[in-house]
């Protein structure tokens, strides 16, 4: 993540203080106790970087990219928050997490 990205959210955050979370963060828990994990498929791309795109979000897609397949976890981590318009800063909360091989769901 960018270091002004990370600079901004943390503000966010700050101004909303430890009682108040976006809206976004309901919609994620609730997303994943209705649908279930998002999953994905990964692509090698010519270059040697890896690119991912949901096979089943429900309102839409999910695509992200990454150098390496390392980074890509990240990645996908911070799209599925962008998605739900979560800023970075509350990934903690979000407990997003890798399930099995493709699905991303709560932990």
């Amino acid at each position: 993540m960018g270091f002004l990205k990370e600079l901004k959210n943390n503000i966010v955050k700050l101004l909303l203080g430890n009682e108040i979370y976006p809206i976004g963060l309901l919609d994620l828990n609730n997303y994943f106790r209705i649908y279930g994990p998002i999953n994905f498929q990964y692509e090698k791309q010519q270059d040697n970087s890896f690119v991912a795109y949901s096979t089943n979000f429900q309102y839409g897609s999910i695509i992200t990219s990454a150098p390496s397949q390392a980074l890509l976890d990240d990645k996908i981590k911070d799209a599925i928050l962008t998605a739900f318009e979560v800023p970075s800063a509350y990934a903690k909360e979000a407990a997003v997490k890798r399930q099995g091989e493709e699905g991303y769901a709560f932990a």
